[in-house]
């Protein structure tokens, strides 16, 4: 499936995704280990992703420009697809 959309390929949203991901498997590391004080912190690392996230887009580090697809273009990538399903 070839992608049409850019939905997430930018620097601020990896990094955004990756901070949040980092702090979310230390939390699970924590919560297993009954550890409530450093879960807490991880939970606040895991909110810091979409901030980080945010304040990289604003400096331009985000989507440029938006991406649409032709009307024509999506009822026909529905006709392949129902197409497909009756095959």
């Amino acid at each position: 499936m070839a992608a049409h959309y850019d939905h997430g390929h930018t620097p601020a949203a990896w990094t955004g995704v990756i901070i949040s991901f980092v702090g979310f498997c230390a939390a699970g590391v924590f919560i297993v280990a009954a550890d409530p004080v450093p879960f807490w912190i991880s939970m606040g690392v895991v909110l810091l992703g979409p901030l980080v996230g945010g304040i990289m887009k604003s400096m331009g580090m985000g989507r440029k420009t938006q991406v649409t697809v032709p009307a024509d273009a999506t009822a026909e990538r529905a006709e392949r697809e129902q197409a497909a399903a009756h095959a």
